[in-house]
């Protein structure tokens, strides 16, 4: 048996639980298979957005059993669990902030790492569209889910005739992401805020799109996502953080 890697601190963010799409039995791998002292679910771990529509059928048995995984994660191995709002599941905003043992639900959070401080917020009040233009982001997320929903069928037809799955929908959302970042200084105002708070870098999610690079002297780490990316941040006892992705870790076991 493979010895499970520890890390200090794991930070997943939109998982989306409760859409279609959520890769939810990976992230249960994932989590399965790792060991940290600090989980931190950075937002979007729950689609509220999803969840409100009439009649959704993707709450299945694994969504629950993600929350039990968690839970066991915590009694057996001590590890201690926060939880922060993302604006898909901003209907944690009437309970937080809530610390209940190793349980924490935030709205964000500032930890430290060797001798470094990081900001941690999921980064949707950061972005204009979510923040200013609701109604403009939750025709992107229809628009997304439709996306996705042709990625599918188009993958199916490439296995058909051999060829290694290829995901236009990521393609797409990254470059609109990309625009819209560099339209809205996503990333700029989300290092500000680092520094305004006395850090030396921000972790957040958001996007959908794991990155690791420094920003007027500020580290900017983000997550990416269990839709497609399927990846994580992890620190190691060192303090040094790297971007961990599902299938360079464990897909080749499948």
């Amino acid at each position: 048996m493979t010895e499970r890697k520890k890390y200090k601190t794991l930070v997943l963010s939109d998982i989306h639980l409760g859409a279609r799409f959520s890769k939810i039995a990976h992230a249960i791998d994932f989590l399965t298979s790792v060991d940290a002292e600090k989980l931190i679910f950075n937002g979007d771990t729950i689609d509220g957005w999803q969840l409100k529509k009439k009649g959704n059928p993707f709450w299945m048995i694994d969504h629950s059993d993600f929350f039990k995984t968690v839970m066991k994660i915590m009694e057996q191995h001590e590890t201690e669990v926060f939880f922060l709002r993302g604006n898909h599941d901003d209907f944690l905003d009437k309970i937080i902030p809530m610390i209940k043992g190793r349980l924490s639900i935030l709205k964000d959070m500032v930890i430290e790492s060797g001798e470094k401080k990081y900001f941690v917020t999921h980064g949707d009040i950061f972005d204009n569209v979510t923040s200013k233009m609701g109604w403009l982001a939750k025709v992107g997320d229809v628009l997304y889910n439709v996306l996705l929903v042709l990625n599918f069928i188009y993958n199916k037809i490439r296995r058909l005739f051999g060829r290694p799955y290829y995901s236009f929908s990521k393609a797409i959302k990254n470059k609109v992401k990309n625009a819209v970042a560099k339209s809205s200084g996503f990333d700029k105002m989300l290092v500000e805020m680092a520094k305004l708070k006395g850090c030396d870098g921000v972790i957040c999610g958001h996007i959908h799109r794991p990155e690791d690079r420094m920003i007027d002297g500020i580290r900017y780490l983000n997550s990416g996502d269990w839709v497609e990316t399927m990846s994580a941040l992890a620190e190691n006892y060192d303090g040094n953080w790297e971007i961990l992705y599902y299938n360079d870790l464990l897909g080749a076991q499948q």
